[in-house]
């Protein structure tokens, strides 16, 4: 069966650097009847496993670190027994959430994490967090942005551990790349393709975010 994408959107608080903000985060499954990962586990547990519907979830993918995408994370993981995958250089990030508790996988750009018969290519994006990181499937002409590209512009950078000129890098070299019809599965909001946002760059550059 061929794999598919599915999206929960759920909502609850990001915080950061001592701010808190209401969010909603889109949670992205990839699988089939038999078979799914999550990317972005955030905010809803019991959400996120209502859309697993008792497939076998071997993997909980995180795009990054920041709390609005882990916080459901272990709750998932360990009601499925799935590992929890994220890049090792957003591990202070994950430590805010979960102390010394640590994720199961390493995310490292090139890798390939299978699924229903797609391959979901890691692409470290950093920028928005140093480990931040997009899944490109050139089966599904699909990428997960997390929130280094958005419909509209770049992920924020005015926080810790975040740099605008690192995210325009990652974006031109490591997502503009990719072919021009490839839909952008994003964090948050609506999704866009590499086509809308190609032509903007310049703008982002010039407004500064």
């Amino acid at each position: 069966m061929t794999a598919r994408v599915e999206r929960v959107v759920t909502a609850g608080t990001f915080a950061l650097d001592g701010g808190k903000w209401e969010v909603e985060n889109n949670v992205w499954l990839v699988g089939d009847d038999e078979t799914v990962v999550v990317i972005d586990a955030a905010h809803d547990p019991a959400a996120i496993l209502a859309a697993v519907a008792g497939r076998h979830l071997p993997m909980v993918i995180c795009t990054h670190g920041h709390n609005d995408h882990i916080n459901a994370a272990v709750e998932v993981a360990a009601a499925t027994e799935a590992q929890i995958a994220l890049h090792p250089a957003d591990h202070m990030l994950w430590e805010q959430e979960y102390g010394t508790l640590r994720p199961d996988v390493a995310l490292t750009d090139g890798a390939s994490i299978e699924v229903a018969g797609t391959h979901l290519a890691v692409v470290h994006t950093p920028g928005h967090s140093p480990g931040s990181v997009s899944l490109y499937s050139s089966e599904l002409e699909v990428v997960f942005s997390g929130d280094t590209l958005f419909n509209g512009g770049p992920g924020a950078t005015g926080r810790s551990f975040s740099d605008f000129d690192v995210i325009i890098a990652s974006i031109r070299q490591r997502l503009l790349t990719l072919p021009l019809s490839t839909v952008v599965h994003t964090g948050h909001g609506e999704d866009t393709s590499i086509r809308v946002e190609a032509s903007h760059v310049d703008e982002w550059v010039s407004r500064g975010h």
